[in-house]
């Protein structure tokens, strides 16, 4: 691996054209799923992504894992029609690794906020703050998300304080998707 996190080979120009496109489909990720924009969102991302949450209270304590495009966009819009809802995402911060020239791994800062009201007409709000882990490969000259795992280190809410259902090993949120 070479300096900056990028490989051999891989020149000062390929290296930032590759940072941004990257860091432009990250920003269109954000921006399509706070839009609930499903047919964009779901062309951001591999057929093969797997996407993984840690345990914590947005699925009940239990750990998730999604294994296709198709059910990420399946199960993030089911979760949107139970109610109304306004979800902002902000990413910032990030760390991307190259591994080759066409893969790449990422870990960004994201402050998240939801603001919602159920069919009952009670209501509800959420800000967290966490980390995404996430890979990415270009394939037919695009890049796309390969593998997404989110974890949140603290959230505040309309019920209560948020803390997470498990406490992240080091920094490698990367881990549960190696064998």
């Amino acid at each position: 691996m070479g300096a900056r996190g990028r490989p051999e080979g891989m020149s000062d120009v390929e290296w930032l054209v590759a940072l941004e496109e990257i860091r432009q489909l990250k920003a269109r990720r954000d921006r399509y799923v706070d839009a609930h924009d499903w047919d964009g969102y779901e062309s951001l991302h591999a057929p093969d992504h797997v996407s993984h949450h840690a345990p914590d209270h947005t699925f009940g304590g239990n750990e998730t894992e999604w294994t296709s495009s198709v059910e990420v966009v399946k199960n993030l819009r089911a979760m949107a029609e139970r109610s109304t809802t306004n979800n902002v995402h902000q990413s910032h911060g990030y760390e991307i690794t190259f591994e080759t020239p066409t893969k790449a791994r990422g870990i960004w800062a994201m402050t998240g906020a939801h603001v919602g009201r159920h069919d009952d007409g009670t209501s509800e709000w959420e800000i967290s703050f966490g980390y995404y882990y996430e890979t990415y490969e270009k394939r037919d000259g695009e890049w796309l998300f390969t593998t997404r795992r989110w974890h949140r280190y603290v959230g505040m809410g309309s019920e209560q304080v948020i803390f997470p259902v498990e406490s992240l090993k080091g920094t490698d949120g990367f881990s549960v998707f190696e064998a």
